[in-house]
């Protein structure tokens, strides 16, 4: 008898680097904050889209293109994205994944950030800057949940990849990469300091 583990949903996690990331986090810390101070836009679309945070995303979400430090980070991505590439088997012959966006996430207490996947996107991410203690990691959906239909609970003690919810820690200096389609979210911070965090999207057309 033989049970076949199929359709796997890969998820990526690793340190950006193996040095330097105190000096490269301490400029991206500076220049998240800058960017909220000067974004009223930004502010405005944050007040109703991500309550209690600051996100770039509705204004300034191409950073790699008008900043040193960004474009920084997206050299360093370079080489994480073709590992996840090639760890999910994709064929890129003639194609190259490209960096299509870029923004900052901040995070103070109570902010939370709602179930959501990345549209038009192949490869996305987040690479953590600043993360006080007992900040939230980032939480991942089984994409098959809503198939689930007559499925008995799964056990307490049921391995990562048998759960319906898995939800990967945030550390200063990492970063996770998942398929654009998966669904994720962040639960309420509850740390009594900020969580800065960039967030990316990679395309292949």
């Amino acid at each position: 008898m033989t049970v076949h583990a199929l359709f796997p949903t890969r998820v990526y996690t690793c340190a950006l680097q193996r040095n330097g990331s105190r000096e490269l986090n301490r400029m991206l810390v500076k220049e998240c904050r800058q960017l909220r101070a000067d974004d009223l836009a930004g502010r405005r679309w944050s007040k109703r889209n991500y309550p209690g945070g600051y996100t770039s995303y509705g204004s300034a979400h191409r950073l790699q293109l008008v900043s040193p430090t960004f474009q920084q980070l997206q050299s360093r991505l370079e080489r994480h994205i073709a590992a996840f590439a090639a760890a999910v088997e994709w064929d890129l012959t003639g194609r190259r994944l490209t960096m299509t966006d870029c923004w900052v996430n901040i995070m103070p207490a109570g902010t939370m950030h709602g179930l959501h996947l990345h549209p038009l996107a192949s490869v996305s991410g987040t690479y953590y800057v600043r993360v006080p203690a007992g900040s939230p990691g980032l939480k991942f959906e089984d994409p098959r949940l809503d198939r689930f239909m007559a499925a008995p609970p799964r056990k307490a003690a049921a391995t990562p990849k048998s759960r319906p919810w898995i939800t990967f820690p945030a550390e200063s200096g990492r970063l996770v990469l998942f398929e654009s389609w998966l669904r994720h979210e962040v639960a309420a911070n509850t740390a009594d300091d900020e969580r800065i965090s960039v967030s990316f999207n990679y395309n292949w057309f």
